[in-house]
């Protein structure tokens, strides 16, 4: 079994969005009913009430078989990687005597896949409940992932190799799923000439022989045409569609980083000399309204230019430390001595011979 079709990008789901109707006629063209497919993008509560995003397949038909009334439908969600969250279909006949409709609902639960089949005829139900280990099921194709996967096939032109999956037939039990590439052929459309690609699936149930049908598909995944091998009719399109074509991805401009020359840019320029003038009328202000800091750095220039020390800096803090107002008050008689805590202590040797 391949996995290889599962591996879509967001870019290519996004191409499958759409909804298409097809008439259903007998082999003699007369209109017998309509079938409409949809592929959306939406939304899927989980069990713990968290929304996530799912692709919403919605399908039904609605016709008559020898002149009796019969439908059916399909609601599905979907993960991104085309497997099953949740699925209901049901169908029906309206047999003049003994009219028939059958459910199937499937649900995927922690490690379980639970299906429930339900058959009335007339007025009696039958109802079963079947679940299978999600691990011995993978590769798992419902028939809402088989409506996207078709599309998907149409895109790429191609189907995958030993394209062999696990499905259920009619009756509720798992069976193989394959599919075959048909080729290529051209037929007529709406007055038009269109090629299409014919992939053929066949459903290989347990019982029974093998139900084929086969979907010439158009390039953007649009149904042309659709036969159930064996039946006596088919389901066209009665109107060439819009062919979607994937958009052309331009490669992003790239541009060369110039050196910016601020002096010469008018706009920069007008900020910086605007932002000084700002910057120098409030310096000039805060001078005037503290007349106090020109006169300590006034004092404190002039002692500097008398005494021209050879480590400012320490100059400098011996100069303001005794304004810092968290420094310890020096003790009533100072000493010529002691120690400066802006300088190194001297070496004892040193200390020793000027005490000599």
């Amino acid at each position: 079994m391949s996995s290889k079709v599962y591996s879509t990008d967001k870019e290519e789901l996004q191409m499958l969005f759409f909804s298409e109707t097809l008439a259903m006629v007998s082999d003699t063209g007369e209109p017998q009913g309509e079938l409409t497919i949809e592929v959306q993008r939406g939304k899927y509560q989980e069990k713990l009430g968290m929304l996530t995003y799912c692709l919403f397949v919605h399908a039904s038909s609605r016709g008559f078989l020898d002149k009796m009334l019969c439908g059916n439908s399909l609601l599905g969600y979907l993960s991104e990687k085309l497997e099953l969250m949740e699925q209901h279909s049901q169908d029906f006949i309206k047999f003049l005597i003994l009219p028939m409709e059958r459910k199937m609902s499937l649900l995927k639960q922690d490690d379980q896949l639970a299906v429930t089949r339900s058959i009335k005829e007339g007025e009696e139900v039958k109802t079963g409940v079947t679940s299978f280990p999600w691990s011995s099921i993978k590769g798992f194709i419902s028939e809402a992932a088989n409506l996207v996967l078709l599309r998907v096939m149409a895109w790429r032109r191609m189907v995958p190799s030993n394209a062999r999956f696990l499905t259920l037939d009619t009756e509720g039990k798992l069976c193989y799923l394959t599919y075959q590439n048909l080729g290529f052929q051209t037929i007529q459309v709406d007055h038009q000439q269109a090629e299409v690609f014919i992939v053929e699936q066949t459903v290989h149930a347990e019982e029974g022989i093998p139900m084929s049908c086969q979907y010439y598909l158009l390039s953007d995944g649009h149904l042309a045409k659709r036969i159930q091998v064996g039946s006596p009719g088919c389901c066209i399109i009665t109107k060439m569609p819009i062919l979607r074509e994937e958009d052309e991805i331009e490669p992003r401009p790239v541009f060369e980083k110039k050196p910016l020359v601020w002096e010469e840019d008018m706009e920069l320029y007008s900020k910086f000399l605007d932002r000084k003038e700002e910057l120098r009328l409030g310096h000039a202000s805060y001078l005037r309204q503290h007349p106090e800091a020109h006169a300590l750095i006034s004092d404190f220039l002039l002692f500097l230019l008398l005494r021209q020390p050879e480590d400012v800096v320490t100059f400098a803090a011996e100069f303001f430390g005794p304004f810092d107002p968290w420094r310890p008050s020096s003790p009533a008689l100072g000493s010529s001595h002691r120690p400066n805590p802006f300088r190194s202590l001297e070496p004892e040797g040193d200390a020793r011979s000027g005490a000599a």
